[in-house]
Parts: C-alpha cells; sequence; structure tokens
C-alpha cells in the first residue's frame, strides 16, 4: 500500500491539545518498523482547496485571522495544512491511477472544516478536496466515514452535490452535535456511548449495503480511531481487532479506496492504524 507521510506535518503542537505531532510521529515510527514504505506528498494548491471552501475560509487561513479555541493558529499552519491535503489529493490520484489501496498519514485532520468554517482541529477538509478531485477523473465517490465525531464539514460540503455518497457512523450526543438523522445523500449512523463491537459493525454492513446499491467508482476513507475503548475523548468501546474487522468489510465491496488519518487519541492509535490496513487489503 502506497502510504503518504512527511515529517512537516509534524511542526505545530499546543501544550496538552490531544491532536498533537506524537500521535502520528508514532504511527509512522510503528508502520516503518513493520517495512511499510512512504513517499512525501506535495502540497495541494489553491484551486484543490477552492473545490472544497470559500475563498473567505482560505483567506483566513492563509493569513492566520481566524479565530477557533480547539483549531489555534500557529506559525505556518496554512502550509501544513495545505500539505495534509496534498496527501489526501496524492492518495486519491494513486489510488485511481494504480487500482492500489493509498493512505494518506499527514495531519491537520480534516472532516469538521465545512465550506467557510473550521474547527475542530480541522482546517481544510483533506477527505472532500481529495474526492472532489477525484470525481473529476472517476464517477461517483462513497466517503465512508467511522471517525468517532460525525463529520460536519464533510456533509455541508458533500450534502446535494451529484455523483456523491456520504456514509458516516459516529457516537451521539457528542462534539460537533449534528448527523442525527440522515438527509438526501448524507447516510448518518448515530451511535450511543457504550457501542459494543458487535453493535457497531452491524450498523456498519447496513450503511456498506448503501455503498453498494450506490454502485461507486472509488472509495474515500476518513479513518478515525476515537471510537477505541481506551480513547481519551469518546466513549465508543471497538478493539484493536474491530478495525481490521472494518478494513475487511470496506475491502470487500471491491472497489479503488484511498484512505486520509482523521481522529484518535490513545496511546494504541499505531496498532489500530495498522489492524486497520491489514483488514483493507486482505
Amino acid at each position: 500500500m502506497k502510504i503518504y507521510y512527511s515529517p512537516k506535518c509534524l511542526g505545530y503542537a499546543q501544550p496538552g491539545h490531544p491532536e498533537s505531532p506524537a500521535r502520528v510521529r508514532a504511527s509512522y515510527e510503528y508502520l516503518e518498523e513493520r517495512g511499510c514504505q512512504f513517499t512525501e506528498p506535495s502540497p495541494c494548491g489553491d484551486d484543490d482547496i477552492l473545490l472544497a471552501h470559500t475563498v473567505d475560509l482560505l483567506d483566513s487561513v492563509k493569513k492566520g485571522t481566524f479565530f477557533d479555541f480547539d483549531t489555534p493558529v500557529f506559525s505556518g499552519i496554512y502550509e501544513i495544512a495545505c500539505m495534509a491535503a496534498g496527501g489526501a489529493v496524492a492518495a486519491a490520484m494513486h489510488c485511481l491511477e494504480t487500482g492500489e489501496q493509498a493512505f494518506s498519514l499527514m495531519r491537520p485532520p480534516g472532516h469538521h472544516a465545512a465550506r467557510n468554517r473550521l474547527g475542530g482541529f480541522c482546517y481544510f477538509n483533506n477527505i472532500a478536496i481529495a474526492a472532489l478531485r477525484a470525481q473529476q477523473k472517476a464517477g461517483k465517490v462513497a466517503i465512508i466515514d467511522f471517525d468517532c465525531h460525525h463529520g460536519n464539514g464533510t456533509e455541508d460540503i458533500i450534502l446535494g452535490r451529484e455523483g456523491f455518497l456520504y456514509l458516516s457512523l459516529h457516537q451521539s450526543p457528542l462534539f460537533p452535535g449534528t448527523g442525527r438523522k440522515s438527509r438526501g445523500n448524507c447516510i448518518n449512523y448515530p451511535l450511543s456511548a457504550g457501542t459494543t463491537p458487535e453493535q457497531y459493525l452491524a450498523a456498519l454492513k447496513e450503511g456498506l449495503g448503501e455503498v453498494e446499491r450506490f454502485r461507486p467508482d472509488v472509495l474515500a476513507l476518513s479513518a478515525g480511531f476515537d471510537s477505541y475503548r481506551l480513547d481519551p475523548i469518546a466513549s465508543l468501546s471497538l478493539d484493536q481487532e474491530t478495525y481490521r474487522d472494518i478494513g475487511r468489510m470496506i475491502g470487500a465491496l471491491r472497489r479503488p479506496a484511498f484512505t486520509v488519518l482523521e481522529g484518535g487519541y490513545s496511546r494504541d492509535l499505531p496498532e489500530c492504524i495498522h489492524h486497520f490496513l491489514l483488514g483493507l487489503e486482505e
């Protein structure tokens, strides 16, 4: 599997913030020890960002004129956010050109960034930007989001767009408070705190049935691992092995797929990612 990673994404941090460089650095080191090979992505251009976002949002990130408590202004964050979005685009293009799986192991995450609003640790919506680029070359795109938090930004960008399906499984109630029901081409599965692996996989099976009926040409995967039972900021109860099951079930759709890292804040994030990637390739 092609994995996109750059140490440049480690270049910002805030003390005590759960979205820290350590989570991605540890995942990189863990995967490297297991023989994975990495490619450094190029930053995406403003034209890519404007596929999903407004000029106002782009300019505010570029100039650092925004304010969000969870999503602070950092020196160089525009360049780093462009690199993260570029990793997602590179993964999408590799997937479409070769038919192989691809994974962007980058930060910041993206699925809370809406068309004209950032938030939730996210500056630009990496998965939406890459999916919109992918649709220019492919036909229909299904975005599957298994982060523990609803991808409100992705839904905001994708809702009503022809040729797209968005599927999200997430804890509810929980930040950002959206995704309580399905709307149009956005299918939401709100799950209560304490949802077991068996219950989660049953919901995923049902949701993937909707994906199959949509008959996508490519899958865009928003991979969050904060549904893990030891994650400090959510309350689902998935095991490490559950992520292998998730990967296996998505892989069984037999569609080209690219994956973009979203959340996941436990010390076991590297193992969770590894289980998912193994399942996806089985």
